[in-house]
């Protein structure tokens, strides 16, 4: 407490402030998750401030705010301590298969219990109890006691119930999820290594593309690399965006994870367009045509234009009558989507109508009192979104049947952002789901000193355990649909995310801890049951033992050559490389290799007032690091001569990275045609850098078409040098 005096000058007792107790509220945090420090990329331990603890406890649901008194911490500290015992079931159970599981249940003190598992085919039996004594508690003026039952080892893999049943009467179910203790798919199981391609595939356009590159071209691509001997081809998200301009440009700041983006449909592609009547097909050509003329006039890719052109043919080819079968078809599809589809068609409907993603108060959540209405007043709209995903799910669907017939073991490689839009329809959809008044973000690095605030809403830890994972679920379904691999981008997500108070700098944020148990545990299950290899994207300072953890369950990392280092900061040497990952020259948040080895990464951060040490000592530091990576290569005999040009030095560091032991190997198609300008700038906005709007081009800045690649002799050299190397 402290003394302060009010208007009259008489003294008064205030409470005292949490700060005035940092330890205790550090305590609070460490209960819940919340880390109290770390590591900057200096080495430094940065200590979090008692402000941002307390916002992002109070997001957590614990009744706290920055006026909150050091007895509020006390009080939260108590609650938190209290809330198992305030349940009977914990709210989802994940075991790995194999290994048993023990859990508590809480009941009124000498009460009896017994648990049944339900399996998902309707199986049914008792779990254990076991002999562990806890001493019981008092809660609400109540004694509750503890029982400890098991799982049993032998349930198979799925996604099952617990119902507990207490004296009295009292019924309550949780989710018990059955995982596998490792991935295990044939191509992790054998010796082989295998190649692949990284395309951003909006930027990789044909003469039959709207002005962005579509599920055609990705069919098109994926043969061209497979016929050059590539076993996958990794895409950027494809995760649905806004229906209204302007269009959010990056894939990695999706409105949903779970449902696709229709502008990588080609109208054509639809199988009612063959029966469309004259006058709409030259309806439609005539669309196609002025998108195809934008994009050779222009040097950006211009996702509204394209949008907007591809929505109209879409809707003339929506309101051709479809035979009994695709009729039959469609409506299963909207079936299986359940709620979630109809939500999102809802919200693309209403965001439509309004002309903004940022609704109105009275329909900002799918709760919101006037929602149910405006379903039925705009039906047709909401049946149009709906198929557009079923034409969009099946277009992709065929571009991984392509890559798997033309011979790629993996085929296409999904890419899973780290989250979604603030107003995006998943947000709109299941509020709850979200921490209010967050954003994901990173602290500062060296490539992006000033940290990064990714406006993203963060998943609640605790809402994501009460929903029993579904919304993971369904994300890593929807991303496997389509796909024989996914990459998930900062896979630390998984464990902790960088969390930002609204309204706070990047600097002013900490992190807070997921269970990654759980996490990666329905991610496993999901995969299993796909077939599909799991790649985390690993990068940035990253706990050892995460990666070991990742390793052991059987999840591949990522390893880019300009991040390896060995203890003295040269290049690490390719056979002290990690075998259980995929190796990289180049990833989208760098530029390509050609521009990278140029210096361009430092000439536009320093034009664009993202540096915060000496421009002359970032050069300094990159004539370093390229000296050291062209004597590594040197010494490895990846590149001849005293003084090797810019595509040797990229073609040696691909014989580099194809001499380590890593399970994968992937080329960017960048660099395979000799871009230069990056795709994307961490850090900065639409205003400072076209990120995610330039098209694929060559070393002299004119684009290469999808119907150029078979023919590019860089392309051809480079896909040759990976097919003869990694084996």
């Amino acid at each position: 407490m402290f003394s302060a005096h009010n208007v009259e000058g008489s003294v008064v007792t205030l409470p005292a402030p949490a700060s005035d107790n940092i330890e205790q509220l550090r305590r609070l945090a460490d209960a819940n998750g919340v880390a109290t420090g770390f590591w900057d990329w200096y080495g430094n331990w940065v200590g979090v401030g008692a402000h941002t603890l307390l916002k992002v406890l109070g997001a957590l649901g614990l009744p706290l705010d920055e006026s909150s008194s050091t007895a509020d911490v006390d009080d939260a500290l108590r609650l938190t301590e209290e809330r198992p015992w305030r349940r009977t079931l914990p709210p989802t159970i994940v075991a790995r298969q194999g290994g048993g599981y023990e859990f508590p249940v809480h009941v009124p003190d000498g009460a009896w219990v017994n648990v049944q598992w339900v399996l998902e085919d309707g199986r049914k039996g008792f779990c254990e109890q076991l002999d562990r004594y806890v001493p019981p508690r008092m809660i609400d003026g109540r004694m509750i006691g503890r029982a400890t039952f098991d799982v049993p080892h032998w349930l198979p893999l799925g996604w099952h119930r617990l119902v507990a049943t207490v004296e009295g009467g009292h019924v309550e179910s949780a989710t018990l999820i059955i995982v596998p203790h490792a991935l295990s798919v044939p191509l992790l199981e054998s010796p082989r290594r295998a190649w692949g391609v990284n395309a951003q595939l909006y930027s990789t356009r044909s003469t039959g593309s709207w002005g962005i590159g579509d599920a055609s071209d990705l069919a098109d691509l994926a043969a061209v690399c497979a016929d050059r001997g590539a076993d996958f081809l990794l895409i950027n998200p494809v995760h649905a965006s806004q229906p209204v301009s302007p269009l959010e440009t990056s894939p990695y700041l999706p409105v949903s994870r779970r449902w696709l983006n229709p502008i990588y449909i080609r109208p054509e592609d639809i199988d009612e367009y063959g029966a469309l009547p004259e006058a709409s097909r030259a309806a439609i050509e005539e669309l196609h045509q002025e998108t195809r003329q934008f994009a050779i006039r222009e040097d950006l890719i211009d996702r509204d234009r394209s949008w907007e052109a591809k929505r109209k043919a879409l809707e003339l080819i929506f309101a051709q009558p479809r035979s009994y079968h695709r009729e039959s078809q469609f409506q299963h599809f909207v079936e299986n989507g359940g709620t979630e589809l109809s939500n999102y068609a809802l919200w693309c409907a209403l965001v439509e109508r309004e002309g903004s993603i940022e609704l109105p108060e009275d329909l900002s959540r799918s709760s919101a009192p006037r929602v149910e209405l405006e379903r039925l007043e705009l039906a047709d709209r909401v049946d149009f979104y709906e198929w557009c995903q079923w034409v969009a799910a099946q277009q992709l669907e065929r571009a991984q049947q392509v890559a798997r017939e033309v011979g790629m073991e993996i085929g296409i490689m999904a890419d899973l952002a780290v989250g979604v839009h603030g107003f995006g329809s998943e947000k709109w959809s299941r509020p709850e789901l979200f921490a209010s008044g967050m954003c994901v973000g990173a602290p500062p690095d060296v490539y992006s000193q000033q940290g990064q605030n990714w406006s993203q809403p963060p998943w609640s830890p605790r809402s994501l355990a009460e929903s029993g994972y579904q919304p993971l679920r369904d994300m890593v379904r929807a991303a496997l649909a389509n796909a024989g691999a996914v990459r998930i981008d900062h896979i630390l997500g998984m464990f902790r995310l960088w969390w930002i108070p609204d309204g706070c700098n990047a600097t002013e944020g900490t992190y807070v801890y997921y269970d990654h148990e759980a996490m990666m545990g329905v991610i496993l299950l999901e995969a299993q049951r796909a077939g599909a290899v799991v790649i985390g994207e690993d990068l940035g300072v990253v706990e050892p033992w995460v990666r070991d953890y990742l390793r052991e369950r059987g999840v591949l990392g990522t390893s880019v050559v300009w991040f390896e280092k060995d203890g003295g900061g040269w290049p690490l040497r390719p056979e002290h490389y990690r075998d259980r990952a995929l190796a990289a020259v180049n990833i989208h948040d760098l530029p390509p290799t050609l521009g990278y080895i140029r210096g361009i990464q430092t000439t536009l951060r320093s034009e664009l007032g993202l540096l915060t040490d000496d421009i002359d000592t970032v050069r300094s530091s990159d004539r370093l690091e390229l000296e050291q990576v062209v004597a590594r290569l040197h010494e490895y005999g990846c590149i001849d001569g005293a003084e090797p040009s810019e595509r040797e030095i990229v073609e040696g560091l691909y014989r580099y990275v194809a001499r380590t032991p890593s399970k994968l190997v992937v080329a960017s198609l960048v660099d395979a045609v000799g871009d230069v300008r990056p795709q994307n700038m961490p850090g900065t906005g639409a205003d400072l850098y076209p990120n995610w709007c330039v098209p694929l081009c060559d070393s002299d800045g004119e684009e290469v078409g999808t119907e150029d690649l078979p023919s590019n002799e860089r392309l051809t050299s480079l896909f040759a040098l990976l097919r003869e190397s990694v084996r």
